[in-house]
């Protein structure tokens, strides 16, 4: 690059406070393009969180927004505005000026998120009128106001006015006010000026990304990971959620997915299989390139098992235990596989913090199975490079992936994959590994039993994955990537003054 850069990489439950797939990718990222000034805008669930990383020189400062768990938002959103402004930013926010300047915008934002298939290109500037009024206004004071409250109420009821059966209960209605006025807290957030913004998701945290594009000029790259609405069409399809707050939730998170395809001015999916899904919800082809994760082939090597894994069957995976990865159908796989190798080990690696509730289930079902002495949730590894040389295999048991760092760095420690047909897993294993249905124990189990049970199509799979990961999945290829992508931006919003649907600020 002909100068250093700066670059807001937003990311939304991963780096740097949990482990994962795509905190692995931004921490390769970002020590990859150690010539990029790095800041962090990290989402989080709760502020109750701790860096799971040591963060390179270049990251510069980290930003983090916790969505729950505050009861005061300035105490970490406006961690460095002055408390004298904070305290004049709740004088100011009178009745007067919620019903007269954010009310307005409120009804649009509503009307916008709960109309169906509508065209929503417009909407990034009401996205930037709200980071406007919340860089002056108290967030917390507007929206407790009655006059929000009542605004939300007649604007949710208002498709049921034909339908008073169906009306949906007051519980309802101040669960889906309670999880907009969580969902929408980095509106709130001051942003740094940076030359680029990166989104790892196209969610909340891609806001930023619009916000600087149409206020200050920077472009504007979203890489998918994951697929953000087809993740939680299936989380809230299988969730105990009223249909009401399940509508609301869909809405809502469809709006959000559209306006950061629509507004992303490149949009850089980790596998071919989400561009289908891009485009579908708004992202032009045109300004669609998939940049495949690349794995350093020098850290995950081919190494023998262990001692304590050695002379064990052994099958592992590096895994978050929460629904999304079904744990759930790998301990049902397991029961399945003992039946024919009764000393078979199971070995997941993953935080066991992300989803405890889930995590309790997990355990009850290898208690139930007596699978206490096959199955282990063996919680964080500090060193992944490690992980898939105890095993003589790994599984991979999603609903929804993007294109996982456990199938390619398993597949450069010659350790053959068995995992679920989902997301971009195909396009890194097929010819290399065994694909399965996802929510199928019985062909997870015996796509497990099909590489234990056979050791020389183990070792032929495992020769021919390293192989690939050489031919095409090197680090050097991925970092170079993302640098001629930056500059491609940067150099682009140069030549157009401030980027081509920059809206001049005075």
């Amino acid at each position: 690059m002909s100068k250093r850069l700066s670059a807001l990489l937003c990311t939304e439950g991963t780096y740097p406070y949990l482990g994962g797939g795509v905190s692995t990718w931004c921490d390769v990222l970002c020590k990859g393009l150690s010539e990029v000034d790095y800041y962090i805008y990290a989402i989080t669930g709760h502020p109750d969180v701790i860096l799971r990383y040591e963060l390179p020189s270049n990251v510069k400062k980290v930003i983090h927004i916790p969505l729950w768990g505050a009861e005061e938002p300035a105490e970490y959103v406006l961690a460095e505005v002055p408390f004298s402004e904070i305290y004049l930013r709740k004088q100011h926010t009178t009745e007067k000026v919620i019903k007269t300047e954010f009310i307005p915008l409120f009804r649009k934002f509503l009307r916008g998120m709960l109309e169906k298939d509508g065209d929503v290109s417009g909407y990034g500037e009401l996205i930037c009128e709200f980071y406007r009024y919340f860089q002056t206004y108290d967030y917390k004071v507007t929206f407790r106001a009655e006059p929000v409250w009542e605004l939300f109420k007649e604007e949710m009821l208002r498709p049921y006015r034909e339908k008073p059966d169906e009306v949906p209960h007051l519980f309802d209605l101040t669960t889906s006010l309670r999880w907009l006025y969580n969902f929408l807290m980095p509106l709130n957030a001051p942003l740094p000026q940076v030359d680029i913004v990166h989104s790892t998701i196209a969610s909340f945290a891609g806001l930023a990304g619009i916000i600087a594009k149409l206020e200050r000029g920077a472009p504007f790259l979203l890489t998918e990971h994951g697929v953000f609405i087809r993740e939680r069409y299936i989380a809230i399809s299988s969730s105990k959620f009223t249909p009401f707050t399940k509508q609301f939730l869909i809405s809502l998170f469809s709006f959000i997915a559209k306006l950061n395809y629509i507004y992303a001015d490149r949009i850089a999916p980790v596998c071919d299989f989400n561009i289908r899904w891009e485009a579908l919800w708004g992202g032009g082809r045109e300004k669609i390139t998939t940049v495949y994760n690349g794995v350093d082939a020098e850290v995950f090597v081919p190494r023998d098992k262990p001692e304590k894994t050695r002379g064990r069957p052994t099958v592992v995976a590096a895994a978050r235990v929460m629904p999304i990865k079904d744990i759930k159908t790998m301990v049902q796989a397991a029961k399945l596989v003992r039946e024919k190798i009764p000393d078979v080990l199971f070995l997941v690696y993953g935080s066991l913090t992300a989803d405890p509730e889930y995590v309790g289930e997990c355990r009850a079902l290898i208690k139930e199975l007596g699978l206490e002495d096959n199955f282990k949730l063996a919680g964080f590894h500090s060193n992944p490079a490690e992980i898939y040389n105890e095993g003589d295999i790994s599984v991979l048991s999603s609903l929804s992936e993007g294109f996982p760092y456990t199938v390619i760095e398993s597949m450069s420690c010659g350790r053959p994959v068995v995992a679920t047909d989902v997301g971009g897993v195909r396009e890194a294993l097929e010819g290399f590994g065994v694909l399965v249905p996802p929510r199928n124990p019985k062909a997870l189990a015996d796509g497990i039993l099909q590489l234990l049970e056979d050791e020389e199509l183990r070792h032929k799979l495992g020769r021919r994955a390293r192989e690939e990961v050489l031919a095409k999945y090197r680090l050097s290829g991925f970092i170079e990537a993302y640098r001629q992508i930056y500059q491609e931006l940067v150099n682009r919003r140069g030549q157009n003054g401030r980027g081509e649907e920059a809206r001049t600020t005075g």
